[in-house]
């Protein structure tokens, strides 16, 4: 009997030019791993590859040079180090972050939790094509939220409080949009300008601007063979719970109207826009 090797790239063994020969992906969530985890990756890379890893685009590791026959040896040991094997072909991937809030000064939202929240509800799913989730802090936007299928991008939304002004002006210098002045001794916001990046609130000295966090989410990204930008369909998410729903309703609405092996933004397109915001729309207030 052959090998099957679609079994194999399905359980994240990828087929090299070598004959015999596998690429080990490993699941890797939000771009972290523990030292321990570190540990058990090199191991194995030592003792049943040829010593050495590969980083991929996508924050995620793949030990190359993995013999057929090791392959389950490969699993337990990995597994003993407290590593899994990830996913590839048509299914939701890896979920890609940045380190947020908790680390970065500039970030807006937790990403880490998020990323893991993400991972254990919809990673491995089966779809029509491959599907990707990405998070990123704030609009500096390291992760690229928007060459994702679906990407999360943290915001803030502002508002000001003009009693609280003491017309210092630091939030005018610290916002690169032009959508806070200073006008007869004062703050003012023009909405339309206002990017969400929240510099204006880290940067007040007296809590005259201030900032609520929320999710701002892009549909249909793509960077592979069709380059496309996420489109945003909905004013900021504040809430992880409808922020779920609105991910739900993506997911359910590629996997109904996606042919095999057509990514998300192809599947919008044949579909029409209008009828998935509706269903996001749905979603979104329910």
């Amino acid at each position: 009997m052959g090998t099957d090797y679609a079994s194999l790239k399905k359980g994240g063994f990828m087929r090299q030019k070598q004959r015999d020969n596998f690429s080990a992906r490993l699941k890797v969530v939000g771009g972290n791993l523990t030292s321990e985890q570190l540990l058990a990756i090199s191991s194995v890379a030592k003792k049943y590859g040829d010593g050495h890893v590969h980083l991929t685009s996508r924050q995620g590791v793949e030990i190359p040079f993995i013999k057929l026959g090791d392959i389950e040896a490969v699993k337990r040991e990995l597994g003993e180090g407290g590593v899994s094997i990830g996913v590839c072909g048509p299914r939701v991937r890896t979920v890609t972050a940045c380190q947020g809030a908790d680390i970065c000064p500039s970030g807006c939202i937790e990403t880490h939790s998020l990323a893991e929240e993400i991972s254990n509800r919809y990673f491995g799913r089966e779809l029509p094509h491959k599907f990707k989730f990405g998070v990123t802090g704030c609009t500096n936007n390291c992760l690229k939220a928007e060459e994702n299928d679906l990407g999360i991008k943290g915001g803030m939304t502002v508002e000001l409080s003009p009693e609280d002004c003491i017309a210092c002006g630091v939030c005018v210098k610290a916002c690169g949009e032009g959508a806070i002045s200073m006008a007869d001794g004062g703050i003012k916001l023009d909405e339309s300008k206002c990017n969400y990046c929240g510099r204006c609130v880290k940067a007040c000295p007296n809590d005259a601007c201030r900032g609520e966090p929320g999710y701002i989410v892009s549909f249909g990204g793509s960077f592979g063979n069709r380059i496309a930008k996420g489109e945003t369909l909905t004013p900021p998410i504040r809430d992880r719970q409808t922020l779920f729903k609105i991910a739900d309703a993506a997911l359910d609405f590629f996997a109904a109207h996606a042919s095999p092996g057509e990514r998300l933004r192809p599947a919008i397109e044949r579909a029409g826009w209008g009828v998935f915001k509706s269903s996001v729309e749905a979603a979104l207030h329910e």
